[in-house]
């Protein structure tokens, strides 16, 4: 029975998982998506809508939906969240204006019935900037520590250089490998 199934996936590949992107304009969204599938810094331009990249990380298919975050577009988030397995906050952390945005916008999502079983991947994005705001302070402005029906996990990093974002790939493939 072992060997069918191994044969099976072969042939038929693993099933994709269902990753959204999401965070305020000028986060670096689309900037973290396209590091992941390119591994380059690419030129972006404010997404209006969505954007859809499958990615794969040692045999596991991420189908990523990177949403426009601008407040126009906000209200639309939750169309996408069925079938979510695992919700990427992007964080810009410098910008200490809108943190409060941030953070209701996330606790708005864990909120809602179609994300009941998601996990959560908060990026600490832009730490290359000078007076960015540490994971930790992130974290905690979050009160991430609050979360308790979700598996979460904070990661700093910067999509311009790539830089911490191998890490939340291993955190989104260990998440998929253990539920």
């Amino acid at each position: 029975m072992g060997f069918l199934l191994t044969k099976m996936l072969a042939v038929f590949g693993d099933r994709e998982h269902k990753v959204i992107v999401v965070g305020l304009d000028n986060a670096g969204k689309t900037t973290v998506l396209y590091q992941y599938l390119t591994k380059e810094a690419v030129h972006t331009s404010p997404t209006i809508g969505s954007n859809v990249e499958q990615i794969t990380v040692r045999n596991t298919h991420f189908l990523f939906w990177d949403i426009g975050g601008q407040e126009s577009l906000r209200a639309s988030w939750y169309s996408y969240y069925g079938n979510t397995e695992i919700v990427i906050l992007v964080v810009d952390s410098t910008d200490r204006e809108r943190l409060t945005i941030t953070k209701e916008e996330l606790h708005k999502m864990l909120r809602h019935e179609d994300l009941q079983n998601a996990s959560i991947l908060i990026l600490a994005n832009k730490q290359d900037m000078k007076g960015s705001m540490t994971a930790r302070e992130i974290s905690d402005f979050l009160t991430l520590n609050t979360i308790t029906g979700h598996p979460w996990h904070i990661q700093a990093c910067c999509a311009l250089t790539g830089e911490g974002l191998p890490a939340s790939l291993d955190w989104m493939r260990s998440q998929i490998i253990t539920n």
